[in-house]
């Protein structure tokens, strides 16, 4: 399984600024991170995994980057995949999947054969962002803009549109 210390000498290689931050109590999962860092749920950017049925009857997992604040919804990537279902994927796929222990996920070091699709309303800027590094007792901060430029994945709109006639859709905007 990956660690905090994989991701800090992968980090140091690649010469990016990065702080690997112990955590006052440990964590059961990366979206605990808002409230044990004490950041906004915009600044936790965290990695949901889903089992994807495809219309034409594979399965994939598939992992889905976004921020604490906004998670992905499974209509939103099933929309966006054409897929007939998707669901939370289960711990041992998040696991095999992904190389870190489930609930825990980093979006760096993710395996090259995994699709990864990034929320496009993570942040870009300058400013710390903070996310797991598969253990419990630690976190990741870094600038957003640095993460961005590492993570691999096709950026996606993940926001689920508003129906036809809803009010939101018809009020006029102020």
């Amino acid at each position: 399984m990956k660690d905090a210390l994989a991701l800090h000498r992968w980090l140091l290689a690649h010469q990016v600024h990065h702080e690997i931050v112990r955590l006052p109590r440990p964590m059961t999962c990366a979206e605990e991170l808002p409230e044990t860092v004490s950041a906004a749920p915009e600044r936790c950017v965290v990695v949901t995994v889903f089992e994807v049925a495809m219309r034409i009857g594979r399965e994939v997992v598939v992992a889905v980057v976004s921020t604490a604040a906004a998670p992905p919804r499974p209509g939103a990537v099933g929309g966006l995949l054409g897929a007939r279902q998707v669901r939370p994927a289960p711990a041992f796929l998040v696991n095999s999947a992904t190389d870190y222990a489930d609930g825990l996920v980093s979006p760096l070091l993710l395996p090259e054969s995994l699709p990864v699709l990034i929320d496009e309303r993570l942040v870009v800027d300058d400013e710390p962002v903070f996310t797991a590094t598969g253990e419990r007792h630690t976190a990741l901060m870094l600038g957003a803009l640095d993460l961005l430029t590492l993570l691999t994945g096709k950026m996606v709109d993940l926001r689920v549109p508003r129906p036809r006639g809803s009010r939101e859709a018809v009020a006029p905007r102020h």
